[in-house]
């Protein structure tokens, strides 16, 4: 099964909101022939249009491969949340690596979202980013254990941005009866995925990157001169880039022995009536405390984009409006009888303790991927690691790559088996509330 086009047609974007509300780039040909590059990168999403376009700053000639169009996978669907620290929080990094590391983890964090509005400011970027991000508690223990960190987060990290919302709060600033409370970081943020993408590869072929679309990679071959093949030409480069994600397949196994795709969905309401916001007064974003998150924000036109519910197969569900509005009604009773105009599917990537999986294959092979529905940021970050590192500068790479993420258990065979079973078992955590 190839996920590349199990879901979706060759060289179409998804229909969805965010295709319909961006400024499309021109079609950019497919690979034909033999070519050479200082650098190939392998995938067209935030990472691989971020090295490219920070590569190609330093003087690289840069050359990026993308089996659709630029921006066509989980770059170009998600939640567009720009989130503040890991994917993990910082307790348990505490715990795993030591408080010197956990700290340099959260600097690269902030680094992330500096950024992203660094790089939208610097190529006027037209992607509607906004500040704030909500955390939403659907218990009290929730709320507590949340008003903890945040109060940690103030006081051992210095991040002032953040604070408390008891139940009241929540409910004036969201508008939803289901929460008890949570906290609001003024320091993150939301955006138009598919635009923020596109954005930064318009920015990077006007750097001079060659973008080759609708070129499948089928074929990688390491050694001195790394090539990339696809069915109508190959790439011969000083050094490769692996910026799959969840659409890497077959092409690495190390890196896919550590990084599992997942799908996600999101709808889109029709516009909200203005005249009485009954549902997120404040426009800002939110995640709650779900172990399968909802997630949800306000359009620069006045819908309600959710997300919500991942299923355990590869393939997309017949009817994903059907499986969205269950928590997109439980959480917003009020929203029952408007329409769902839009309703989409993506491939993301997870890894085992939910940190992203950076690694160097060879000496000039690097890969980062797996962000586990936190890579808006950390994403674009990789990036700008990847090609430090491909320069010889690779403090925040070697940083992220120390982290040594784990093999999925089961092999090749029952890895995904194994998945299935555990993400089961924690939705059915999520439908029974404890």
């Amino acid at each position: 099964m190839n996920l590349l086009t199990e879901n979706d047609q060759q060289g179409q974007y998804p229909p969805s909101f965010y295709a319909d509300t961006v400024s499309h780039l021109p079609l950019q040909p497919p690979l034909k022939g033999e070519h050479k590059a200082d650098v190939v990168i392998v995938g067209a999403g935030f990472t691989g249009l971020s090295a490219a376009l920070h590569l190609a700053e330093r003087g690289y000639d840069v050359a990026v491969l993308d089996a659709h169009r630029m921006g066509f996978g989980a770059s170009g669907r998600n939640g567009g949340q720009v989130g503040s620290g890991q994917r993990v929080e910082q307790d348990r990094l505490e715990k795993t690596y030591g408080l010197d590391k956990a700290r340099q983890l959260w600097g690269l964090a902030e680094d992330a979202k500096a950024l992203v509005r660094h790089l939208i400011t610097t190529h006027d970027i037209d992607c509607h980013y906004r500040d704030g991000i909500a955390h939403s508690c659907w218990r009290q223990s929730e709320v507590d254990e949340d008003h903890r960190y945040v109060e940690k987060l103030q006081r051992e990290y210095n991040y002032e941005q953040i604070e408390p919302l008891d139940q009241n709060a929540m409910y004036d600033m969201i508008g939803s009866p289901v929460y008890r409370g949570g906290s609001i970081d003024h320091g993150a943020g939301h955006l138009h995925p598919l635009a923020y993408v596109l954005g930064l590869g318009r920015a990077a072929l006007a750097a001079g990157v060659r973008v080759y679309e609708n070129s499948m990679a089928t074929r990688i071959i390491e050694g001195k001169k790394p090539s990339v093949m696809t069915d109508q030409g190959a790439i011969h480069a000083d050094h490769l880039i692996l910026a799959c994600n969840g659409y890497l397949g077959a092409l690495n196994k190390p890196v896919a022995r550590r990084v599992m795709p997942i799908n996600n969905f999101i709808v889109t309401t029709a516009p909200l009536d203005t005249e009485s916001p009954s549902v997120l007064a404040s426009d800002i974003a939110v995640a709650d405390s779900k172990f399968v998150l909802n997630y949800f924000r306000r359009s620069h036109d006045n819908r309600l984009i959710f997300g919500g519910g991942e299923n355990v197969s590869y393939r997309f569900p017949a009817d994903i409006r059907a499986m969205v509005s269950k928590p997109l009604h439980t959480v917003f009773p009020q929203l029952k009888d408007v329409p769902l105009d839009y309703a989409w599917g993506g491939t993301l990537a997870i890894t085992v303790n939910r940190m992203p999986c950076f690694m160097r294959l060879n000496g000039n092979v690097l890969s980062a991927s797996g962000y586990s529905g936190h890579g808006v940021a950390m994403a674009t970050l990789a990036g700008k690691l990847l090609a430090e590192a491909t320069a010889g500068v690779s403090e925040g790479f070697d940083c992220m790559a120390g982290l040594n993420i784990p093999r999925f258990p089961g092999g090749d065979l029952l890895r995904w088996p194994s998945l299935v079973i555990g993400m089961n078992w924690y939705m059915l955590r999520d439908k029974l509330g404890f």
